[in-house]
């Protein structure tokens, strides 16, 4: 179906650098790689949004050299990028069929538009979605979902999909296997990019590995083991004689460490939660977190994970809720003097209390894209005087401590003058952490804090959380991947169509009752989008 010749692309360094390779059609066919491999980059070439320096593509035997996304799609190529280009302003209708809008003579045709979404969205499995809404209102896995809907719908012979699972549930993952199995059987290409390596083995045909821009190798299903695959990524055909397999994570705990860490020291709560409501996404949520605890939030996509972050953060207004952030620095009076106090009121509010927050969406609300990592990096301490705002760009001393973090989570890059715009999703949410870290707090917000991220990566953030907790801190941390909570979590809570159902304490978690919390919300209202049983299989 498609082929790559010697595709090459240079920027400041030569970021894919001739890669061959061939796509048949009916496949999925996976790339991996870590974070900056080329992998995005060599799909946006095959998509049209970035012209190669070199090489040459053929599309069903024929010669194919698109010079736009548009001129791609009207191909049969279409493409669901790790961050998604959806329009927030507009309707999810008017996403879903963006290029085709219902018409005559110019005017659109409301009803129609909504009687396709709608159709589209049952069809899809996506229920609990209103296609009047606007996109901005949903959360990055909705969002997801909705721009893989809207690129199945249209013809398509070569399907693109960088991260499609990172910001979805377990539920809305099952939902998306199904469609793929689907689109394989109609004849669809499927190139496939995932650092999730359980998923790959299950769903890839053929397997290829990128590493620093060049195709290793292509190898068939069932070829590769996980610890091959991650050696391959690491040290591409040369990894030494004898050394393990091999991801450079620094200080991995034991098991005996890692079960410990499941017992934090209490002196009671840090963070206090109190009844946080913004109906109909929150309602009236409580709980608290303790001193050098990381709680885990589970949930499916849309439950409210992300909107009560956001609250607790200042981003968003609520409609009630109190708050309270307990001192963990011995005092000299006799008893320290607590009491809830009004959420934030906007995110500066919250920083000043002690509040940090790592977003799901960085692109949007973790960085600043045009500038450089040591100018991001640095805008964490800004305090609003007009010397502050210089200083990010001369100061010696943000371009030292901007090396530091590059060095400490492996930031790839030349230097911390390097763009973030140019940095790939991965190098991009370590930049993020970096700020936050620089910054400081009492309170770690994680949200998705291992999407989009290679395994060597996600260790190294795994690593900060528990530094983290030995410091003392307070962490709450959504994500997606339930191995994930339940491998770092001290505690996990469960949030189910807005409500807290229920507290889980490690380490000896019950993967099953968890996962039946998450549905617990949505029992007898006709919203869950699959069975339970069917997940828990």
């Amino acid at each position: 179906m498609l082929t790559t010749h010697e595709l090459t692309k240079d920027y400041a360094t030569r970021a894919v650098d001739s890669v061959s390779l061939e796509f048949q059609p009916g496949e999925i066919h996976a790339l991996l790689g870590a974070n900056g491999a080329g992998k995005s980059t060599l799909c946006k070439m095959i998509a049209g949004l970035v012209r190669p320096t070199s090489g040459s593509m053929t599309l069903a035997g024929r010669s194919y050299s698109p010079r736009g996304k548009e001129e791609a799609e009207r191909s049969g190529v279409q493409i669901v990028q790790q961050e998604l280009n959806l329009v927030p302003s507009l309707s999810v209708a008017e996403n879903l069929f963006l290029s085709i809008l219902p018409h005559r003579w110019g005017v659109l045709r409301t009803r129609r538009l909504l009687e396709n979404a709608r159709q589209l969205l049952r069809d899809f499995g996506l229920h609990s979605i209103d296609p009047c809404d606007h996109v901005s209102e949903l959360g990055v896995g909705e969002r997801q979902m909705v721009e893989i809907a809207a690129n199945l719908s249209r013809e398509c012979r070569i399907l693109i999909l960088d991260e499609p699972t990172a910001a979805l549930s377990l539920s809305e993952t099952e939902l998306l296997m199904q469609h793929l199995y689907d689109a394989k059987r109609k004849g669809v290409s499927i190139l496939y990019i995932s650092h999730r390596l359980d998923e790959v083995e299950q769903i890839a045909d053929r397997i290829s590995i990128l590493r620093d821009g060049k195709l290793v190798g292509t190898w068939p299903q069932n070829t590769l083991s996980q610890s091959e695959m991650v050696s391959f990524m690491t040290y591409g055909k040369d990894r030494p004689e004898g050394s393990s397999t091999g991801v450079p994570t620094p200080q991995q705990p034991t098991e005996v460490e890692r079960r410990d860490s499941h017992s934090p020291k209490k002196d009671g709560p840090l963070l206090i939660v109190h009844r946080v409501s913004r109906r109909p996404r929150v309602q009236s949520v409580s709980f608290e977190v303790a001193a050098g605890e990381i709680l885990g939030i589970a949930g499916l996509v849309g439950s409210g994970r992300t909107e009560l972050l956001r609250l607790i953060f200042g981003a968003d207004r609520a409609d009630q809720g109190e708050m309270e952030i307990r001192s963990t620095e011995p005092s000299a009076n006799s008893t320290p003097r607590h009491g809830l106090a009004p959420l934030p009121r906007t995110p500066a509010h919250a920083v000043e209390r002690g509040i940090v927050m790592i977003s799901e969406d960085r692109k949007s609300d973790g960085l600043w894209l045009p500038q450089s990592i040591a100018s991001n990096i640095a805008w964490s301490k800004f305090r609003g005087s007009f010397v502050e705002l210089l200083r990010p760009f001369w100061s010696r001393h943000a371009n030292s401590t901007a090396e530091t973090f590059r060095r400490s989570l492996a930031i790839r890059c030349d230097n911390t003058q390097h763009i973030c715009q140019a940095l790939s999703g991965g190098n991009q949410q370590k930049v993020v952490l970096a700020k936050w870290l620089n910054r400081d707090g009492k309170v770690f917000l994680f949200d998705e804090p291992t999407r989009g991220i290679d395994a060597a990566a996600r260790e190294i953030v795994y690593q900060v959380m528990r530094d983290l907790c030995q410091r003392g801190k307070g962490l709450v941390v959504v994500s997606s991947d339930l191995e994930e909570l339940l491998k770092i979590s001290h505690r996990i809570g469960v949030i189910s169509n807005g409500r807290w159902m229920k507290d889980f304490q490690g380490p000896d978690f019950c993967r099953e009752e968890i996962v039946a919390e998450m549905f617990e919300g949505y029992q007898n209202q006709g919203k869950a989008i699959v069975r339970k049983n069917e997940v828990l299989q």
